[in-house]
């Protein structure tokens, strides 16, 4: 047996056999640097590709650009069939939908009012009451019916803040001043001209910062719990 042994052995650690073995190490070192910098790049790539933007976006000429990712922004509230003005009637039933751009959102948090490049949309969808399993109440439907958008900027508007009405994704022109939003926001928002009232994780927030606007503390003073 020692013959067979020892020719196996002359085999095993002849020279063309390390130089096998050292190419196939050099080669698996290859594919695994090759992969590290893939996973690299890759990384890289997500990093420095341009985010969606959260904060006002204009035209040259003023209008505002339709933040269409603004349903990956925070969620704030859902209304039914809300009006301000008991004249008002729209002949159907609707939900609207409230959404605020992340960052103003983190800064509410911590401060109780809103900062400069705020954005708040509300999204207009019909109510539904027939539809798969449903037998009572109503959901949304999936067509939207309108969209509008709060911005402020204290540079740009007189009055830092301005609405926006969007029909579909194409730039808007400021809703003129002399609207009656402006006036009736001014007149009844909970903090910095917004309905905070509406937003029920919002208002305990600016309560207990003490940033609810005199004219909305009045009001709600006066007004009798239900």
């Amino acid at each position: 047996m020692q013959p067979v042994a020892a020719s196996l052995q002359g085999l095993v650690w002849s020279p063309d056999h390390k130089r096998a073995i050292l190419r196939c190490m050099r080669m698996k070192l290859t594919i695994v640097v090759l992969l590290a910098f893939v996973l690299l790049s890759a990384a890289a790539f997500r990093q420095s590709a341009p985010q969606p933007r959260s904060t006002p976006d204009y035209t040259s000429d003023g209008q505002l650009k339709f933040p269409e990712n603004y349903r990956e922004w925070v969620y704030l509230t859902s209304g039914f069939d809300m009006s301000y003005n008991p004249a008002q009637t729209a002949g159907h039933d609707m939900f609207d939908n409230v959404f605020v751009n992340p960052e103003a959102y983190k800064s509410f948090l911590e401060t109780g009012t809103w900062p400069d490049k705020t954005m708040l949309v509300l999204e207009v969808r019909a109510a539904k009451n027939k539809g798969s399993i449903n037998k009572a109440g109503h959901f949304q439907d999936t067509d939207v019916m309108g969209r509008e958008v709060h911005v402020k900027d204290q540079a740009r508007f007189p009055g830092k803040w301005a609405f926006f009405g969007f029909e579909d994704n194409k730039p808007a022109k400021m809703v003129p001043l002399a609207a009656e939003c402006y006036s009736c926001h001014s007149a009844h928002a909970a903090v910095d001209t917004t309905f905070v009232q509406f937003y029920p994780t919002l208002l305990p927030i600016a309560t207990s910062k003490g940033t609810l606007s005199a004219a909305y503390q009045k009001e709600n003073a006066a007004t009798p719990a239900k």
